[in-house]
């Protein structure tokens, strides 16, 4: 009973009411568990234990102490939902409720090893989603679930290896910047670190052994520091204050290697001073007598005082050069930003349930609700979608950008004008025809910079065009643009949407050089839609966007060549010892050639992966031509076509396409196709080019690595101003 001691004395300002509900909830987990172990052989409720104290050292109240001690009970055992809320309360149950997984999906059930994994991954994420969307109404949900995955993850060694992997993995994607963008900043540490230990074991290690090699050292350094900035405080006034050597824990070292290419030797600031006062005038009086003290870096200094973080996180941050010529990190901020800075939202709990009124808690929870409003737009985005968009959108890093009237926006990095408009207002993304920044006109998939003034320019009437929701085009980086966009199509007339969808689709044959290959029933089964009609809907409303179109186009062409390639080698191990073999000839198999030379036709240009067939030319061997050639089509002389195959094609060989682009000349334009397509790491090893009455005309030969790589740069040039059209040349 000694651990239930020391729960009972780490809730702040105990009362008969709390230190019951405690009790009660330990007794109770306690006698529903005994018997079951863990992994490790250990009680199950030890677990339970460990994550209901790492919210009682995180200050949280006593409902979310039993709730945590009661966190497994409805998934592991008998207890109900209702039994708790009966029991203790309401609000206790929903917290039991949210953070409990999923035992029921409508997902089928199949015995391939991969539909398993895919029905696991979809439960986990629906449990995720589910969680996060009850973190809405009340945060102390997520502070449980981080709670719990960080015991787990201090106890990870007793797991298979694979799951070490899996589980680590997802707490450094999604529970750790979780912690970051909440504002705990002690969890954040402590989940990347453990994370980390599993994911890169040797580098883990090597980091570790560095560390302890120098500990004594450093501890010396920090030591002497610690003195004389103590001295140099006192001298000024300042008599009050808390100061103490900072380690930069592993994984941010690590980070900060792999980000600037540098060795353990070259990370300057492992060991940093971290200076706590007691007001907000004392940080700034502190922060004039460190750089009169040693000589401020340029370029180091940053006040998240006066410009907080996005999660609220407030402090002053410095590095300076000391009298031996050595980095120093210097953090200086009051007692108050301190407990926020380590426990983020957590800290804000106590007030709330105060009764006094904090303004910063809901600002906070404010925050939250903002950042989940995208799994609320689009009703028919599932799980695995929400989740992408909550490690895309929500937990990568930020910019921070300006409207006309001063106010700052916060959006993910690499958000555009549109992500800008939508964030508005969604009218003003729905009109959007155009964007300044900074006073200058851009493309509408500019990517935003910090500090960019951002005007929107929009019509009167008018509507979202379908091609912003084209991931190949860049136009949209944020869920919550994309949700809005797709709504607006879906309230569009049927009509509208289907004449829309038609014409995306014969676009993306087009430019691909597919539409001989494939009929609108053929793409749309690929879809697994039966009726084209439907699939044309789905497409003008934005569930389907052309780069999924074109990916998908690509996939069957590979899948039906792998095929004849495979039919092909069976039927070649079943011919008797008198027939022809198949005869290699470069990378294409030509059956009965009889050792004639082999050419690629220039009329249709295929390349690997298109189906193929030979033509026996009189004088020039056999002319291998693309199945859809309307030259080999107009042909009557069925004697002279063969049989013709890619046969083994060593992947690592690139491939040639030809491509076709209009547009309007302008100053510039054939700068920005090339720096689109280099930016692919594409290669060009022929450009035509040819003018008539203001159209530009661009015949290019592109040497790709794969055909996959071919509908992402296609997009990317159709995103340049001025260009009207780029597709594949098959004729």
């Amino acid at each position: 009973m000694q651990d239930l001691d020391l729960l009972l004395t780490s809730i702040p300002k105990m009362n008969p009411y709390d230190r019951s509900l405690v009790e009660r909830a330990y007794h109770k987990a306690r006698l529903k568990h005994d018997g079951i172990k863990r992994l490790s052989g250990e009680p199950y409720f030890t677990h339970c234990v460990a994550v209901a104290k790492i919210l009682a050292d995180m200050k949280l109240d006593a409902e979310a102490i039993a709730a945590a001690l009661m966190h497994d009970l409805i998934e592991d055992t008998d207890v109900t939902r209702s039994e708790i809320a009966v029991e203790f309360n309401e609000t206790i149950a929903s917290l039991v409720e949210s953070v409990t997984k999923l035992e029921k999906l409508p997902i089928p059930i199949a015995d391939n090893p991969s539909d398993k994994r895919k029905r696991d991954v979809d439960r986990e994420n629906e449990y995720l989603r589910k969680m996060f969307m009850a973190m809405g109404d009340d945060i102390r949900v997520v502070l449980i679930k981080l709670a719990d995955r960080l015991h787990n993850m201090q106890t990870l060694d007793s797991m298979p290896p694979e799951k070490q992997i899996s589980k680590s993995r997802e707490t450094l994607e999604l529970y750790a910047p979780l912690a970051n963008r909440l504002g705990i900043w002690e969890i954040k540490w402590r989940l990347e670190d453990l994370a980390f230990r599993y994911l890169e074991k040797d580098s883990y290690k090597a980091i570790a052994r560095c560390l302890d090699e120098r500990r004594a050292e450093r501890d010396q350094y920090i030591e002497q520091v610690i003195q004389k900035v103590q001295q140099a405080l006192n001298q000024h006034g300042l008599s009050n204050v808390n100061i103490k050597g900072r380690s930069k824990h592993i994984y941010s070292i690590y980070s900060k290697m792999k980000r600037k290419h540098i060795p353990f030797e070259e990370v300057y600031d492992v060991q940093a001073l971290r200076i706590i006062v007691d007001t907000l005038p004392q940080c700034y009086l502190a922060l004039g007598i460190i750089h009169n003290m040693w000589r401020p870096v340029p370029g180091e200094f940053d006040d998240y005082i006066a410009s907080p973080k996005d999660n609220f996180y407030q402090s002053l941050h410095t590095a300076v050069i000391d009298d031996s010529g050595r980095h120093l990190e210097v953090q200086i901020r009051t007692w108050d930003m301190h407990e926020h800075a380590e426990y983020g939202i957590a800290a804000h709990w106590r007030y709330k349930e105060g009764a006094g009124r904090d303004d910063a808690f809901d600002n906070r929870v404010a925050f939250i609700r903002r950042l989940l409003e995208f799994g609320q737009e689009d009703d028919n985005q599932d799980s695995t979608n929400f989740m992408e968009a909550l490690r895309t959108e929500v937990f990568e890093d930020r910019v921070y950008v300006f409207t006309p009237q001063g106010d700052i926006v916060d959006l993910p990095k690499g958000a555009t004008p549109i992500d800008f408009a939508y964030h508005i207002h969604t009218e003003v993304g729905n009109r959007c025809r155009g964007a300044k920044v900074n006073g200058k006109l851009v493309t509408l998939s500019y990517e935003l910079k910090n500090g960019d003034k951002v005007k929107i320019e929009t019509n009167k009437y008018g509507g979202p065009k379908l091609d912003w929701l084209n991931s190949g085009t860049g136009f949209v980086k944020t869920q919550r643009a994309r949700s809005k966009i797709r709504y607006w199509f879906r309230k569009q007339n049927r009509d509208k949407n289907l004449a829309e969808g038609r014409n995306v689709v014969v676009h993306e044959l087009k430019r691909l050089g597919l539409s001989d290959t494939y009929t609108f029933e053929s793409v749309a089964a690929l879809f697994d839609f039966a009726d084209t009609q439907d699939f044309f809907v789905a497409v003008g409303s934005g569930n389907v966007d052309g780069a999924h179109i074109a990916a998908r186009l690509l996939d069957s062409e590979k899948t039906t060549n792998s095929d004849e390639g495979n039919s092909e080698r069976q039927a070649n191990a079943h011919r008797k010892p008198d027939e022809t073999p198949l005869e290699y000839t470069g990378s294409i198999q030509v059956e009965d050639s009889s050792g004639y030379p082999v050419n690629i036709a220039k009329c249709c240009n295929p390349v690997v992966g298109d189906p193929i067939i030979g033509y026996i030319t009189r004088g020039r061997g056999v002319s291998v031509h693309r199945a859809d050639c309307v030259n080999i089509l107009a042909l009557n002389e069925q004697h002279r076509f063969v049989t013709v195959s890619w046969g083994h094609v060593n992947r690592l060989n690139t491939v040639y396409v030809p491509i076709e682009i209009i547009a309007f000349d302008r100053d510039g334009l054939l700068r920005d196709i090339s720096t689109a397509i280099a930016k692919e790491r594409i290669n060009l090893t022929d450009v035509k080019v040819s003018l008539q009455q203001d159209i530009a005309t661009f015949n290019l030969m592109m040497q790709l690595q794969d055909l996959k790589q071919l509908p992402r740069v296609l997009g990317l040039i159709e995103g340049i101003s001025s260009v009207v059209d780029a597709r594949r040349i098959t004729m």
